[in-house]
Order: C-alpha cells, then structure tokens, then sequence
C-alpha cells in the first residue's frame, strides 16, 4: 500500500518549533535538533510551513522567493540538511507550497508596478480597470478573506486582487508563464528531495471569468454557499483540477510516492473529493469534520460523508483537528457545543473551559486516529497546548487583526511558541527567554519533559495511540458501524472497538472486550462521559 494512504503527518510550524539562535523564531537548525521527538512520537511524515524568502506580512505565506531560505530560518543548506537527517529516521518531508498569491516584494509583481495596463508583466496578476466614470471604485465587490476590500489601487490608477492581505498580490493562472513557473519550482525542490507539498488555497487558483460580483461573506474559505444558485466565483472552480492534473504528473515522474495535499475549504464532501481523483492530489485536508460539532450525530454523519466521498474516488480520508488557522481543539471544545468557532479569542471574550476542553480533545484525537484514512497532527497538540486567549493586543501580528480593526483578534493563539522544558528560559523553545509571541504560564506545566515517562499523560497517550494505530493497522482499515444508544460514537476498524460516549450517562463496553488504550481512567466496564476508548475484541 502506498505510505500516504494511512500515514499520520506532523505539521511543524517553523517559527515556533525550536529556535536555535537565541533570537526568539525558530529555524530550521532548531527543527533538526527536534527530529527526534518526531521519531519517537511515532508519526510518518513532517509537513513545514513556508520557510521562504518573506516580509513575513502573513508569517511567511507571502513569499518573495519560492526556491530559497529566509535568513530568519537558516540557509538552503538547513533545508537540505533537514530532509537528510529526517530520512536518516524514517521520517518523509513535505513542504509548503502557496501558489494562489505571491508577496508584493516578490520580482514579478514589482516588475508589475512598474510596467504599463495591459503589459505581460501585469498579466502575471490580477490587474483590472476599476469601476465608475473615473475608474475609482473596486471592479467587483469581493472582499478579503482577512478583512477589508480584496482590491489595492496602484497609482497609474488600474486595481489588482488581493484575496488576502495587501502584501499578497493574487497570480493569474490563466497566464502559461504562471503555470510553467510553478512546475519548474515544484521540480526545483523534488530534485533536492522532498516527498510532497502541502498546496495552500488550493481552491482557489482559478477565479470565474467575469470576474462576478458576490455579496456573501468570504470566510469561512467554502465553496458551499450560493448566490443565485452559482458557487463564489473565486473559490473551487473547476478549472483547479487541470493544474493538479499537470502536476500529478510531474510528481508521477520522480521515484519514491511523492504526495500533493490539498488545503480546500470545500464542501460538501462530494466536491472536496474531486481533488484528490486517482490523475489528481493524493489526500485533502477534511475541515468539514474539524468543524463538525462535538455530538453524537454530527459526528457520525460527518464521519459516513467523508468516507462514502472518499472512497467513490478510491481516496483516503484526511482526518484532522488542528492547525495554524484555527482554534487549538483543546480549547475549540472547551467552548460551547454547536458555537460557531471563533477566528481567535481575545482577553475579553468567553474564555473556554479548559479541563473540559483538554478532556474532550483527547477523546477526539483517539476517535480521529482510530478512523481509516491518514491524519495530521499540530504541533503542540500532543502535548495538549491549548490556545493562548489572553495575548495582549499589542503582541498581535496576524493580519486578520489589523485588516478587521481588532473585530477578528486572528490566529496568533495557535501559533506561539511550544514548551520542550518546564524550568527552563522560553520553556525550552530556545537558549534565550525570547519568544516571538509570549507564551502562557500554563506551557511550563504541559511542557515535554513534564509528560515524558508519566502514565496517563497526553504526550505518553499520543504514543501509545500511535504504535496501536500502526499495530493494528487500524489506518488501513474499514469501518463497520455498531448500532446503540443516541449518544455513543461506536464502530469496529478490523479487531478494534472504537467507542466514544458524547451522552451524560455512562456507556458499557462489550462483554469481553479487552481495552487497549482509553483517553482517560475508566470507571470499572463503564465509559465516562467525552470519552473514548481502544478495545479489542474477543
């Protein structure tokens, strides 16, 4: 079976991982240094945010230069060194790609500026005419996934896109030069080895011809919502999938089962499933299932979706509860069941309920990688980490906050700094007390070597999950449903019972039924209350 069928991945988020230098951002050289954490968690695959050339205006996601190392992050030769030494264990690197906009300091879009309408430099952009008898209104009415209008002014008076931050001009795929950039830098790093890339905005490359007006909200990033009966003319048109087709290709033609990841804010299941057909991209991100809300019945039915889509594609499904731009699941569930999910909490807002949160987010982990499919893991979220909802407005650096007047405090939370060690300066993130957001009290005592070795924590849960998951082969399995009570998640993954108890009362095992691993203590046959557990069966 090819790798990525069931592979369970650990998204590192470089600036927050480990820093080497003492300058409070993590790098490459401190991700080496890390590796083996990775080998001894268990986990197949290392996916990198961007590490590129950058003004950092969107943390890296607006990139100046897409076959380089920022300085902040090291040298091209950390790059290389990073993949060596994660093969030297076993462990595959994928990397991120972010094809759907570049940054305004990248050579193409400042060639753009200062090139004539209408000239082959700003065909490599977006670049319209605006409306209005003197050409001073947007040329539609989108609006920034981060805030604000999706249109910048330049001063010979033409308009370009920007469906995120102004720093990130949109590229126009209808242009071959774009096209065949692209591939040459998909090429540029398989040849020095990675094993996939992680494709950003995915649904988003290709926007409607006309350009059409649309009048509903940008965010959530979804291809679900309708406007007189038409999808958003600038998410998951149809047009993405000759793109991928091409670059399947490319991959196709290295040795060793190079991977394509789509992160595709697309629903329903039926169209997310359409990326990842058998010429195009080998997993997509499920947000559909990070969304769904923590019941019995919702969970299921997002569950059953997933896999009747997937599997009428013959794909795997990509489970998956966290990442750099949402809510860390240990506190998205210590909120309110059926809320809708924040973009960020602030100081002043509800604060979530933390040992609820931390409670059911492992019965979640052990209900996502007991599913059938591969799954991604978030940095920290093994050691529990729950989101930062106090960080100072002042520290804030997500352009959501700034594009939004503080109405969206953003995704900072998710994205400060981890703890290695409890006693010591930064947790153990680096030689020095500098972080580049402040870290929460609460990390010393979540901190790694505060888990390390102790029965029942989350890190030791993790790898126990990890190695029965692998044992058991439970990611290349099938699911088979058990019928009962109204609140009970249960189904069986070949031997393995997996059941988890979303109801008040507590929830009997089976007669027989030997437990393998449980999110938490058991009280007696019984399973308590947000709870799952492993059990093989007799």
């Amino acid at each position: 079976m090819k790798w990525w069928r069931d592979a369970v991945i650990y998204q590192v988020y470089p600036r927050s991982f480990a820093d080497s230098d003492g300058d409070g951002i993590g790098d490459l050289p401190g991700i080496i240094s890390r590796l083996d954490h990775l080998a001894d968690l268990g986990v197949d695959a290392v996916w990198l945010s961007p590490f590129y050339p950058s003004p950092q205006a969107d943390a890296g996601y607006d990139v100046a230069d897409y076959r380089d190392v920022d300085p902040i992050f090291g040298r091209l030769d950390d790059a290389d060194k990073l993949i060596t030494e994660a093969h030297a264990r076993r462990i595959r690197v994928i990397v991120d790609l972010v094809p759907n906009h570049t940054s305004s300091r990248h050579v193409w879009f400042q060639a753009a500026l200062a090139a004539a309408p209408g000239s082959p430099e700003r065909d490599r952009y977006v670049f319209r005419d605006g409306r209005g008898p003197s050409g001073d209104e947007p040329p539609n009415s989108w609006q920034s996934v981060f805030g604000g209008g999706a249109w910048t002014r330049v001063p010979d008076g033409q308009w370009y896109l920007h469906l995120f931050d102004v720093a990130q001009p949109d590229l126009n795929w209808d242009n071959p030069e774009v096209r065949a950039e692209f591939e040459d830098i998909l090429r540029f790093w398989l040849d020095r080895g990675v094993d996939g890339f992680r494709v950003d905005v995915a649904h988003g490359l290709v926007k409607q011809a006309d350009l059409a007006d649309w009048h509903l909200p940008m965010v959530p990033l979804t291809g679900e919502g309708t406007e007189g009966g038409a999808r958003p003319p600038m998410w998951d048109q149809d047009g993405v999938h000759e793109i991928y087709r091409r670059w399947r290709k490319i991959l196709d033609s290295y040795p060793g089962d190079r991977i394509l990841v789509a992160e595709a804010w697309v629903q329903p299941a039926e169209r997310l499933a359409a990326y990842v057909r058998p010429d195009e991209m080998h997993q997509a991100f499920n947000f559909e299932y990070l969304e769904a809300s923590w019941t019995a019945a919702a969970q299921r039915s997002v569950i059953t979706r997933s896999l009747a889509a997937s599997a009428a594609v013959g794909a795997p499904t990509t489970w998956v509860l966290s990442n750099h731009d949402v809510l860390r699941h240990a506190s998205r569930l210590g909120l309110p069941v059926g809320e809708v999910r924040p973009n960020g909490i602030g100081a002043g807002d509800p604060q979530p309920d933390a040992a609820l949160g931390l409670r059911r987010a492992r019965a979640a982990t052990l209900l996502m990688l007991g599913l059938p499919g591969s799954a991604y893991l978030y940095q920290g979220e093994e050691l529990g980490l729950p989101e930062h909802t106090t960080l100072p407005d002042e520290v804030r650096q997500d352009p959501t906050f700034f594009r939004t007047g503080g109405s969206s405090v953003g995704r900072d939370g998710c994205r400060v700094p981890i703890p290695w060690s409890g006693s010591a300066p930064s947790f153990g993130f680096g030689p020095t007390d500098k972080t580049w957001l402040p870290q929460p009290a609460v990390f010393g005592e979540l901190a790694l070597d505060r888990q390390q070795g102790v029965p029942g924590s989350t890190y030791e849960m993790y790898v126990a999950a990890l190695r029965l998951r692998r044992a058991h082969e439970l990611g290349d399995g099938a699911l088979t449903w058990v019928a009962g009570a109204d609140e009970v998640v249960a189904f069986h993954n070949g031997t393995v019972l997996v059941l988890t108890n979303f109801g008040s009362a507590p929830a009997p095992l089976p007669e027989g039924a030997e437990v393998l691993l449980s999110s938490e203590p058991l009280a007696g046959r019984e399973v308590p209350t947000d709870v799952t557990v492993w059990a093989k069966l007799a």
